[in-house]
């Protein structure tokens, strides 16, 4: 078994933890809990999380993979493009372009890569229908990249249960605590960490009587409009101003420490 003691995250909001907690409390987020994970084989592993909110691939690549490989790390992690793709002029090559750049930087540099493909978030924002096309052209670019490059893919693509609106915060643009555990796993599956299997596929059990579950009027248009209203208005207006949620932010973690197991 492959011993990580060096664990380096680079990319955006979800990597960053943003629907796994706040920013008051502070967020937890799917690599911190994949570090947690390798904490229980590697005893001693140091891990840094690079991501910051906002960030598309050009940015991730540009600000984050030089001191990703400062810091020497034995596993990264590499997950970006889903800014990229909301946007209205999305190049599929060229956003699969700075991933595979980092890829390759960083497997040359003698690190374990492992990423993951999109799931299609048209199946939990309906309004955006259109952009199921250019998740496609990215995953298989995603996947051409890694494979040319020994990079660990998670394909969290193919499976129903990672659309279940019980996996997902308020927003539908971020995962929630139980999203991101799954990613996590998925993440720990992929690379064939100890303790793990493929549980992370497999639906959400139905809710109890009386239990909270997907709203009954997740699909409606009165459902779809208070959406739009509260979360899709304020990300349109962001980008209309040429804004960004990562405007004036850092990395939460940009050195290695320690990490203490479950």
């Amino acid at each position: 078994m492959t011993r990580y003691l060096r664990y380096v995250a680079l990319g955006d909001s979800q990597t960053e933890g943003v629907g796994d907690g706040d920013d008051s409390t502070g967020l937890r987020g799917w690599a911190d809990r994949l570090a947690e994970h390798l904490a229980l084989a590697s005893p001693g592993v140091r891990y840094a999380n690079l991501a910051v909110r906002g960030r598309r691939a050009a940015q991730v690549h540009t600000g984050q993979l030089a001191p990703a490989l400062a810091l020497r790390p034995d596993l990264a992690t590499v997950v970006a493009g889903v800014n990229d793709l909301l946007r209205p002029r999305f190049d599929p090559d060229g956003t699969a372009g700075h991933l595979e750049a980092m890829f390759a930087a960083l497997t040359a540099a003698g690190a374990q890569v492992a990423t993951l493909t999109f799931p299609d978030i048209t199946r939990v924002i309906p309004l955006a229908r259109p952009a199921r096309p250019r998740i496609e052209a990215l995953n298989q670019r995603i996947r051409d990249a890694a494979y040319r490059h020994g990079v660990t893919v998670a394909e969290t693509s193919g499976h129903a249960a990672v659309t279940d609106p019980r996996l997902w915060s308020a927003d539908r643009l971020h995962a929630g605590p139980l999203g991101h555990e799954r990613i996590a796993a998925a993440m720990a599956h992929a690379l064939g960490l100890p303790g793990s299997d493929d549980t992370w596929t497999l639906p959400l059990t139905a809710p109890g009587p009386g239990a909270a579950g997907p709203s009954p009027g997740w699909h409606t248009a009165a459902a779809e409009a208070r959406w739009a209203a509260r979360h899709l208005g304020p990300w349109a207006g962001r980008r209309l101003r040429g804004r960004s949620s990562g405007d004036n932010r850092t990395a939460k973690r940009p050195h290695l420490t320690a990490v203490h197991p479950l």
